[in-house]
């Protein structure tokens, strides 16, 4: 199915908003291929046209910048049909590109996604990808750093690579970006940190490569400023780049912009020794959690700005996503379920790629998609082929939005301690506990009827639930169990 064309600016009615994930697509692609650019560039073998001389006229390979939220809500945008909170530069973004209705994270947590990204694996490939979510330094949690990843892969090629933002994929002295392929850090190594102090239960969590340093700016801001001033710094260099921008908003603790005294009753609570200060289950506020938002929304703009400043806006792939669905404020209708479940509102995300190279504007996709198979993408946009002795899970989608092929039929798998579920077009498998708590019991959906998983159709398509089950089983026999 060819992503169909957005009509207007700004955000969707909530009426819209549930239309807009009310079918799983099922047609074969139709008419004009997703590429955009000139009809040559179209029509190009991708391989050839990037594993020419990146210095050839017309060859050079793109930039990638891509984006994540942290525990960012489904509809927590604009564009996908918040009623209050506004997000112009997001919205412009969507308007820019491909808006996906149907994308998910690999996790319903942060490290394991994220694990997941930087991999293209399942999380439970590796045992850092077991914890929901790494909470602890220690030796055995982290990606190792012989493991290939999305930057040393990119940087192996000739990219250079940087990271701002949260990492939460392990702990100095064993893990790190600068272990794992990034040419740059500055950001934390934790799962969360106090927006002014950016301290936790460790003290200090932010780092200029492996050097701890403080700063006692906005976080948001302070890193959004670090990514801008990267990309114009990248301003007519030959080395094309991988940016990973990895927001801590809309994450806990509350803290909107100019929330100082806020952040200093946290800090102290944190220093004294309060070990739930950081989750903030005393604060917080709807109008608060939108200011965080909004502040995410304008650092965001702040650096699609000065690619656009710098010329580089055409060349450069931009994905913007989250990590997990939203929680305590989050807005997610008409989704159920929020972070940690394994329902729609714990794993479907907002999900964004813009690349005017290549990729026509005003389109929305309601193919399903998950993080690994943006790994695949970005791998083989950039011509790299993937470490043989590591095969991807993801997907590459070149195909499909490029080359007008049919859309990819993927099988969505995730997995938690006490949950389990899989995706395959319509149809969603899910295990986990009954409500109040009960013993667990097989679960069936139809998600383009049904997105808030309300009506179990276990009885009524058995086949379809034991299908699903076996294919989830068969994956998981693969992965490392949990210990």
């Amino acid at each position: 199915m060819v992503p169909e064309n957005q009509d207007g600016q700004g955000g969707v009615s909530r009426r819209g908003a549930a239309a807009a994930i009310g079918t799983v697509a099922a047609a074969t692609a139709a008419g004009t291929a997703l590429g955009g650019g000139t009809a040559e560039a179209a029509q190009a073998p991708l391989e050839r046209r990037f594993r020419a001389d990146p210095k050839a006229k017309g060859a050079r390979r793109p930039n990638f910048l891509v984006i994540l939220g942290d525990d960012l809500g489904w509809a927590d945008l604009g564009s996908y049909g918040s009623p209050d909170i506004r997000t112009p530069n997001l919205d412009r973004l969507a308007q820019q590109g491909v808006r996906f209705t149907d994308a998910y994270s690999a996790a319903a947590v942060c490290s394991p996604t994220r694990f997941g990204l930087y991999t293209g694996r399942y999380p439970g490939r590796l045992r850092g990808g077991l914890e929901e979510p790494i909470a602890r330094p220690d030796e055995l949690h982290g990606i190792p750093p012989e493991h290939p990843t999305l930057a040393s892969l990119l940087k192996a090629s000739g990219y250079a690579t940087a990271m701002f933002g949260k990492w939460h994929c392990g702990f100095l002295p064993w893990y790190g970006p600068l272990k794992s392929g990034w040419d740059t850090f500055f950001g934390n190594l934790s799962g969360a940190v106090d927006y002014y102090s950016k301290i936790t239960g460790t003290g200090v969590d932010l780092y200029e490569g492996e050097v701890r340093v403080e700063d006692l700016g906005y976080y948001t801001d302070t890193i959004a400023a670090r990514a801008a001033d990267y990309v114009r710094g990248r301003r007519g260099e030959d080395e094309p780049w991988l940016l990973n921008l990895n927001f801590t908003t809309p994450h806990w603790p509350w803290e909107a912009p100019g929330d100082r005294e806020v952040s200093e009753r946290i800090t102290a609570r944190v220093k004294a020794g309060d070990a739930r200060a950081l989750w903030h289950d005393d604060g917080g506020s709807l109008d608060t959690y939108r200011k965080m938002v909004e502040s995410l929304d304008a650092a965001v703009g702040k650096v699609l700005r000065a690619l656009r400043e710098t010329g580089q806006e055409r060349d450069t792939f931009v994905v913007f996503s989250s990590d997990n669905g939203g929680e305590r404020f989050s807005y997610q209708w008409p989704l159920s379920g929020q972070k940690a479940s394994l329902n729609e509102g714990g794993i479907r995300v907002p999900n964004i790629l813009r690349w005017p190279a290549r990729i026509r504007p005003r389109q929305v996709s309601r193919v399903p998609v998950i993080t690994q198979d943006w790994t695949a993408t970005i791998l083989e946009v950039a011509g790299v082929t993937p470490a043989a002795s590591h095969p991807l899970d993801g997907n590459s989608l070149v195909p499909y939005l490029l080359r007008g092929a049919r859309e990819p039929e993927n099988e969505l798998f995730w997995r938690t301690r006490s949950s389990r579920a899989l995706r395959r077009g319509r149809w969603k498998y899910l295990r986990g506990p009954a409500e109040g708590g009960g013993a667990a019991t097989d679960r069936l959906y139809d998600l383009s009827a049904d997105p808030r998983e309300q009506a179990d159709l276990a009885l009524h398509d058995p086949d379809v639930l034991k299908g699903l089950k076996a294919r989830w089983e068969e994956i998981d026999k693969g992965l490392l169990p949990y210990a």
